[in-house]
């Protein structure tokens, strides 16, 4: 994961995200077209470096088994979801340190991964297979997530409780934003702002969507 995330596509990431101009405008790395604003990532499934797509790469890719299986297309919507349970010993036994993270389905590793965003990088943590096991039990719209491509964001910094569900492009976006624009231990005024406006716009662009959906049981 370092490789894919300690790259230059971090930080332009993190430019786009704070509104900064690129020098040139961004280009396709496969065909090297030029690149309009919002356009989508591939994820290369071998080192899980970020590769920009034009529209007719995209469309070339839209297909899980295009390309034999070395890159996905990451998807381009985001949810918002509602009625998510993870209280606060739920998260402490899932072994995650710090108040956001984001967890995926790795095809080549057959288990969930669990990331945290840091001023050096993604940093993995050893995910507690069990605690996630219950998470995933008590919020079913979890077993839905697109392996590889698409995650579980969490946001518990400073009191919020925010769960998304987002193309991966989107954790790698708040890693760029963490790891350029942090400043010393505590990180800054700046950087803490700039997490709450990637939030905001995160939770504004997102649809609504339910983590659970009730039993016949529970609705009788």
């Amino acid at each position: 994961m370092s490789g894919a995330l300690g790259s230059p596509r971090l930080r332009r990431l993190a430019r786009a995200e704070a509104g900064v101009p690129e020098a040139a405008p961004e280009r396709c790395d496969l065909c090297g077209e030029p690149l309009p604003e919002g356009h989508r990532h591939l994820v290369d499934m071998e080192t899980r470096e970020l590769s920009c797509a034009c529209r007719a790469c995209s469309l070339l890719f839209d297909r899980r088994a295009a390309g034999g299986g070395h890159y996905r297309l990451v998807p381009d919507g985001s949810f918002l979801l509602e009625g998510f349970e993870l209280d606060d010993t739920t998260w402490e036994e899932l072994r995650i340190p710090v108040d956001m993270a984001f967890f995926f389905h790795g095809s080549r590793e057959e288990r969930v991964l669990a990331f945290y965003p840091s001023p050096m990088g993604p940093t993995e943590s050893l995910l507690e297979l069990d605690a996630w096991a219950d998470l995933e039990r008590a919020n079913p719209v979890l077993r839905e997530m697109e392996p590889d491509v698409e995650a579980l964001l969490v946001n518990r910094a400073r009191g919020a409780r925010q769960h998304f569900l987002v193309p991966i492009d989107e954790c790698y976006r708040l890693v760029g934003l963490i790891r350029t624009r942090w400043r010393g231990f505590t990180g800054g005024k700046e950087v803490w702002q700039e997490i709450e406006g990637f939030f905001g716009d995160l939770e504004r662009r997102s649809r609504s969507r339910q983590a659970r959906v009730a039993t016949a049981a529970e609705r009788s």
